[in-house]
């Protein structure tokens, strides 16, 4: 892991999760594999082993450029900008 810029930009404390899953799944009736939530506003989003890639879609959209594992136990998270884990 390493650090990236865009870690020091994230709100403290991190925002809660909009939703507890993947929202656009749930109106596609499609099923997360996984799900990532938005470390800038709190959107959860599908991974992109996921039919639709949610979270990728969701950072293309807005530009939040972290997400972390929503999972408990899965601290990692993932910087679009830098394409790293940080």
């Amino acid at each position: 892991m390493s650090e990236c810029p865009h870690i020091a930009e994230l709100p403290r404390p991190e925002p809660q999760p909009l939703t507890d899953t993947c929202p656009e799944c749930l109106v596609a009736g499609s099923h997360p594999v996984q799900v990532r939530l938005c470390l800038v506003c709190g959107h959860v989003g599908c991974c992109d082993s996921s039919p639709h890639r949610h979270a990728s879609a969701h950072f293309h959209e807005t530009a939040h450029p972290v997400m972390r594992a929503f999972e408990p136990g899965r601290p990692w998270r993932w910087c679009f900008v830098d394409g790293s884990i940080v």
